[in-house]
């Protein structure tokens, strides 16, 4: 059975997703959160790896605005895709983990994640300026 951290956890990305707070979308979240837990505690994440990534999603907020307004007045118009190693090699079966380091990535508006390669690092398309 999922713990109450577990479910939390869940909800709160969800209601971070959806940015609704009415009654129907917390039940619906509620709802999510019981179907996505019920699954085997040996997954559960370590919950120091998750509030390291969780705190690196907080300092990347700033750095997305910075991204968006330099795509603003100086576009970018060449496109790359590169491999980014994985943030934390701990834990690296984490459902959680995975998704904090995706979310990291995609956050930005320079990045996307196409895929997750078998060593656990992440096919990553990015836009950027050309250089003349």
């Amino acid at each position: 059975m999922a713990t109450l951290l577990d479910l939390t956890f869940v909800i709160t990305i969800w209601l971070l997703v959806t940015a609704d707070l009415s009654l129907v979308n917390i039940g619906i979240g509620i709802g999510i959160a019981l179907l996505l837990t019920r699954r085997s505690q040996k997954t559960t994440a370590h919950w120091k790896t998750i509030i390291s990534l969780l705190w690196k999603v907080v300092v990347a907020i700033p750095v997305a605005y910075i991204e968006a307004f330099e795509m603003i007045l100086r576009p970018h118009n060449h496109e790359v895709i590169t491999t980014m190693p994985a943030f934390s090699e701990r834990d690296r079966q984490s459902s959680e983990s995975i998704f904090l380091e995706i979310f990291l990535i995609t956050f930005t508006p320079k990045t996307i994640v196409l895929d997750q390669r078998e060593d656990g690092g992440y096919d990553v398309h990015k836009v950027v300026r050309r250089r003349a």
